[in-house]
């Protein structure tokens, strides 16, 4: 009876059709919870998932919180009383105004726009290290797409050898009804014949009895074998999703700190910000003949920025290299809706990390609800992955 509830039954599995790679998927139909060992590393694959999106949020957010400070510190320049602002601007106006003297003397010579000059400038003091960044994540974001590549291919193989052995299973389910059929009717056969022709059928009896425990003896074994090359096929299938679940992760935070890296540094790649940086260089080093007409601007930043530390700036001293956003609304307005950019690049790596945090804890949960059993295995391995965790 176990046999053939076995033979006929149904295999239940989930076609993954899908090639987002940015989609975190959590199939644990093929996944034997009563095995310790498939369900320790289910739940360690959510957990290290949780900590890694963790990890990634403490990484992101001193970034968002210099950025939220600097878009506080515009609506606090904006909110400044009329007197204020027009000292303020006076101020600024004489720094830029001697600033632009400067910048038409130096542009004589100048092969450099100087939006890229003065960004660059913002962030030299990072901009080796944004350019080693940025070469990394595009090197790392190639590698990463060979793997999705890779695994997707196996994958679909996987999935294809899945298929064919269903069909096989299928088929020897249908000889075995055949076989079973073709069995009863040679029976009715053999009693018709001993019964209304008063035939000798004992050897037709051996013939037939001996012929299907043949036929479904060999369809048992290799359906047996068929079976346990599926159970295989299944479990190799749910390593590379959990797989894919890791790689995709770093696929899209790689992805978003690559975008984030171009918009903060306004640049399409590492290599053309490097030509831009050696470009810089080079100027600022032309530059330097032209000290004396910074020294006389030196006094009216140096006045700025005493100005801006008696109001309720968190970092007066960003605004003295910016002191021409002080005058020009436009311009004010074109690097809020930068930071802004950047922010949003920022929250929404934060979002997906956030989520994947998230989504792995429910699935934590919810496995711990549906099997009891294992219910305080479960949450003595978060209290340990947790302590782990803070350690490193």
């Amino acid at each position: 009876m176990g046999f053939l509830s076995k033979l006929f039954k149904k295999k239940k599995h989930q076609e993954n059709d899908t090639d987002d790679w940015e989609t975190v998927v959590y199939d644990r139909d093929d996944v034997d919870f009563s095995d310790e060992e498939e369900r320790s590393r289910y739940i360690a694959n959510c957990l290290e998932q949780m900590g890694e999106a963790t990890r990634e949020m403490n990484l992101l957010t001193g970034e968002y919180s210099l950025i939220t400070s600097h878009l506080t510190d515009m609506e606090e320049i904006e909110a400044l009383p009329e007197p204020q602002r027009r000292e303020l601007d006076g101020i600024a106006g004489r720094l830029v105004a001697l600033e632009q003297d400067s910048n038409r003397y130096r542009g004589r010579k100048n092969r450099m726009k100087d939006a890229d000059f003065y960004r660059l400038r913002e962030h030299e003091a990072e901009i080796q290290t944004g350019i080693e960044k940025l070469t990394e994540c595009e090197v790392y974001g190639g590698k990463i797409k060979q793997d999705l590549q890779r695994l997707d291919r196996e994958r679909h193989a996987y999935e294809y050898r899945r298929q064919e052995l269903n069909n096989l299973m299928n088929n020897l389910r249908g000889m075995t009804v055949i076989f079973v059929t073709a069995f009863v009717l040679c029976i009715l056969m053999l009693v018709v014949l001993q019964f209304v022709f008063r035939m000798d059928t004992k050897v037709g009896y051996l013939l037939a009895v001996a012929a299907v425990a043949v036929a479904v003896t060999v369809t048992w074994v290799k359906y047996t074998d068929d079976d346990r090359e599926l159970h295989q096929v299944e479990i190799a299938v749910n390593k590379l999703i959990l797989l894919q679940n890791k790689v995709k992760i770093r696929y899209v935070n790689n992805k978003n700190l690559t975008d984030y890296l171009r918009i903060k540094y306004g640049t399409e790649s590492a290599a053309a910000l490097k030509r831009l940086w050696v470009q810089y260089r080079r100027e600022k080093e032309e530059r330097r003949e032209f000290a004396e007409a910074e020294a006389k601007a030196e006094y009216y930043r140096r006045q700025l920025l005493t100005k801006l530390s008696h109001y309720r700036i968190a970092a007066p001293e960003r605004w003295v290299s910016q002191a021409a956003a002080l005058l020009d609304k436009r311009e004010m307005v074109e690097m809020r809706h930068e930071l802004i950019l950047r922010r949003q690049a920022l929250r929404k790596q934060m979002d997906y990390n956030n989520g994947v945090a998230e989504t792995a804890r429910r699935e934590i949960m919810d496995v711990a609800e549906k099997y009891p059993a294992y219910a305080s295995e479960i949450k003595a391995m978060v209290a340990q992955y947790g302590a782990e965790d803070s350690a490193y």
